[in-house]
């Protein structure tokens, strides 16, 4: 049976911090817009208390999350266990996307361990906090993180980096504004 908690409390915590991969949910306010799930891993996670988490948002083909979370702030992680007992935590909240360069990604950035790549952080203020059983979640194995996204990024001048995320973050795939790029 499914539970709604007041807060992330100490268990919740380290559940979700003991996670290799967590899911995130966006959607713009258009009912023809689409709605967006990606996965998050490397790590990038950190509970801030206990209505408070955010994650590093890298570098990728789309810019979703942080045009949604710049729209309407609407958000919900999804982590479930593949190891261990079963079990699956969301956390719904209001999303704030601070850009490589700005106050709020310098005020958040010590948190988090460095990654080439990372285009900005996405703070999110819990509003829900819930589990449900996760029977019919697979028990997989963990083996490594893939080290394709650090040593790609490792990989690209400043300047080729910028114009990559111009060409592929400036907008997302609804024609909401991505990263701010001028």
């Amino acid at each position: 049976m499914g539970k709604v908690y007041e807060s992330i409390d100490a268990a919740l915590r380290e559940f979700i911090t003991s996670q290799h991969v967590f899911f995130v949910a966006s959607a713009p306010l258009s009912a023809e817009g689409h709605v967006n799930v990606s996965p998050k891993g490397l790590d990038g996670l950190h509970v801030l208390g206990p209505h408070r988490v955010a994650y590093l948002d890298l570098a990728g083909s789309g810019i979703e999350t942080l045009a949604h979370a710049r729209e309407n702030g609407r958000i919900t992680l999804m982590f479930c266990a593949f190891e261990g007992r079963p079990r699956i935590v969301r956390l719904y909240g209001r999303a704030t996307a601070h850009q490589a360069g700005s106050p709020g990604f310098a005020a958040l950035i010590s948190e988090f361990p460095s990654l080439p790549g990372t285009r900005s952080i996405i703070e999110i203020e819990v509003t829900r906090v819930s589990d449900s059983c996760g029977w019919g979640v697979p028990l997989m194995e963990f083996k490594a993180d893939r080290e394709q996204h650090p040593k790609f990024s490792k990989t690209l001048s400043p300047e080729r980096s910028r114009a990559k995320l111009k060409e592929s973050n400036s907008e997302s795939i609804d024609g909401l504004p991505g990263l701010d790029l001028d």
